[in-house]
């Protein structure tokens, strides 16, 4: 099973990566501040429900790779590495804040749910996370390569549905604050970009234990 010395690691990552703005928190918040928190809620669900499609496709391709090329490790820590960069990148200099609010019309709870699980399978940021990023948190010689693949795709996503749902939550308050105090948005750019640049030097640094 995972140790905290593969679960911390990864669940920093995670954490940085729900926190960078991107296609999931965009939709999110424009749905909460416009339809209020039950249709955010229910959008939620469907993000969920995207990740577990990613987690488990993921977790099953993992264990056959890791399996059949282990030498693939250090092509995947090099990719996770750069995307992580990328990543960075985005949060430094990337576009307009995801607090903005944006019209949406109201939709029914089947399609508030459909638009949540398409939002997220299309997000390309979710689909790099298992297929660059976890690969490197698992051991092969602590055995059960798919109960720890599984183990780290639940921690991630009981990070992001916190930490989203969090956010739909406060949705409307934290777009309030943040349009008088534009300095906190900055801050927040340079705060999530450091945390992510750093991770990926670290990440390019470690060879495989």
């Amino acid at each position: 099973m995972v140790t905290l010395s593969q679960i911390l690691p990864f669940a920093a990552i995670a954490l940085g990566l729900v926190l960078t703005p991107g296609p999931n928190m965009i939709y999110l918040i424009s749905r909460s501040i416009c339809q209020g928190r039950r249709a955010g809620y229910i959008s939620l669900l469907g993000v969920a429900l995207g990740f577990m499609f990613y987690m488990l496709c993921a977790a099953a391709g993992i264990t056959a790779l890791i399996m059949a090329v282990p030498l693939a490790y250090d092509a995947l820590r090099i990719a996770g590495a750069l995307y992580l960069l990328y990543m960075a990148w985005q949060a430094l200099f990337g576009g307009k804040s995801p607090f903005q609010v944006r019209d949406l019309p109201p939709d029914s709870p089947r399609k508030l749910f459909t638009m949540g699980l398409l939002t997220n399978l299309l997000n390309p940021k979710a689909a790099v996370l298992y297929l660059t990023l976890l690969p490197q948190f698992i051991r092969p010689e602590q055995g059960h390569v798919l109960a720890q693949s599984l183990s780290l795709g639940f921690t991630q996503i009981m990070i992001s549905m916190l930490v989203n749902g969090a956010i739909v939550f406060a949705a409307g308050a934290i777009a309030t604050f943040l349009a008088q105090r534009p300095t906190w948005q900055k801050l927040q750019r340079w705060i999530m970009g450091t945390v992510l640049a750093g991770l990926a030097v670290r990440m390019a640094l470690e060879g495989r234990k």
